[in-house]
């Protein structure tokens, strides 16, 4: 393996200079950045999952009161069949997928559209629309409503119209009780029946739509927290353009004044006139300088330079981080024979790699490493760490808006307060990129946390230019 390393002691910062960002990186289809065609927050699978959990123990809960406490002939088998189905399909989705993830649009119509269904199937086994708690049919209609483009949402619309409109008609007797139907007339037993069933009707039905709801607020305002920190990286990145032209632009004019002073110190016919010659050329030359200075700042690589090296992206990624008591180290690998690849540079990768590795030095023991892997179809950074790794309340929920448990600032090496954003926003702006995004616990403890590219995503084509 072709392998670079470097080190960074708490004694030995070094800084490499960064490029100005390439082309715009394709934008996550998940959420709009910008206002034309904003679109609504999506679903997390890990929120569909809980809330067909839901489903599974309020169904089975209905059954059973049914069965043990009102004593009413249902068909069992198949109904605990459709309930057993959603279970099961749950433990598979949770199995396959990170729950972290967004749902595409597809997917959480599919799930829905399964949620749809099986309520229908049990609806059917249990009377129909004769049955109170075909109400409950309002419920994914709702959600898809609040969370999925029209399309979609109308899509399964009409999927619980065309079933509320089937039930009507083709359904198995409402259960019965000793022999006799539980809704046969107006009995007070059978009015508060109904109006039993409408009640919780009505409460799931809210309470899922206030979920969808109120991860949707939750989310817009981390994505606005999100779309500010970009908006201040791309700002920075254009100001070092600016200052790279500007130093490109004066270099001529100073050179100018330079000869010109010279020549008037040289045929100065007064000791006045030749002091104040040399006045120039003294801050020409401190002009120069400070133009200088401006061209060795990472942020002020002009449109020649918006690329960096592999090896550049890692070290400068744990630049900021030497100075806090802890050996922060970078490794960087590859298949045999071949250099590191140069890449665009994004502030949004640099960002979020920075941020990963803050977290990773206020958690670690001793030490954190970042280690950067290329073969020919992919580009992968990943950092680890030797602390006590997430516990599994917050591996489940990492990557949400305000989640943390990073200490307060006087319990911190680097000093910062969580409020809960940073992981999502860099896991936002990583997946902006194009990347997946894994968080883990090491084999041997440390928490390791992992973005991995297509490395045409991220590599810069050779540079021919002079």
């Amino acid at each position: 393996m072709a392998d670079v390393s470097f080190a960074g002691m708490p004694e030995d910062p070094r800084r490499n200079g960064l490029d100005r960002p390439g082309d715009e990186p394709a934008q996550d289809d998940a959420w709009s950045w910008t206002a034309p065609g904003l679109r609504r927050s999506r679903l997390r699978v890990r929120t569909l999952l809980a809330q067909r959990w839901a489903w599974v123990v309020g169904q089975t809960a209905a059954l059973l009161i049914s069965g043990l406490a009102l004593k009413m002939q249902v068909p069992w088998a198949m109904c605990f069949t459709l309930v057993a189905l959603s279970a099961w399909l749950n433990v598979l989705l949770g199995l396959a997928s990170n729950g972290q993830r967004m749902a595409r649009d597809g997917e959480a119509t599919a799930q829905i559209a399964f949620d749809i269904l099986q309520l229908s199937g049990l609806i059917y086994l249990t009377g129909g629309a004769y049955n109170p708690f075909a109400l409950l049919l309002i419920a994914p209609a709702t959600l898809a409503a609040a969370t999925l483009p029209a399309r979609y949402a109308m899509g399964l619309a009409a999927l619980a119209v065309a079933a509320s409109i089937l039930l009507a008609v083709f359904h198995m007797p409402l259960p019965t009780i000793g022999g006799r139907p539980i809704l046969p007339d107006s009995s007070p037993f059978n009015l508060w029946f109904v109006v039993s069933a409408r009640i919780v009707g009505i409460i799931l039905t809210t309470a899922y739509a206030w979920q969808a709801a109120s991860e949707s607020a939750r989310m817009e305002l981390a994505l606005n927290v999100t779309e500010t920190v970009l908006a201040r990286e791309q700002r920075l990145s254009a100001l070092g353009a600016l200052a790279a032209a500007a130093a490109h632009e004066l270099g001529t004019p100073l050179a100018t004044i330079s000869v010109v002073s010279r020549e008037m110190a040289r045929n100065a016919t007064s000791e006045e006139v030749r002091e104040d010659a040399e006045l120039l050329i003294g801050q020409a030359a401190r002009c120069r300088e400070i133009l200088q200075r401006l061209t060795e700042m990472p942020e002020a690589q002009d449109a020649v330079h918006e690329r960096m090296s592999l090896v550049q992206l890692v070290q400068d990624v744990i630049e900021p981080h030497l100075v806090h008591g802890i050996r922060v180290e970078a490794v960087v690998n590859g298949p045999a024979g071949e250099t590191a690849p140069d890449i665009w540079r994004r502030p949004e990768i640099i960002h979020a790699m920075t941020s990963i590795v803050e977290n990773a030095v206020d958690f670690a023991r001793s030490e954190v490493i970042v280690i950067a892997r290329f073969d020919p179809r992919h580009i992968v950074i990943e950092a680890r760490d030797d602390g006590p790794g997430f516990s599994p309340e917050v591996l489940a929920k990492l990557g949400e808006p305000y989640v943390t448990t990073r200490p307060g600032a006087e319990g911190s090496r680097t000093g910062h307060i969580g409020m809960g954003l940073g992981f999502f926003i860099a896991k936002t702006l990583l997946e902006r990129t194009g990347a997946t995004v894994d968080f883990r616990n090491g084999r041997r403890g440390g928490a390791v946390v992992s973005a991995r590219w297509p490395r045409a995503a991220l590599e810069a084509p050779g540079y021919t230019g002079a």
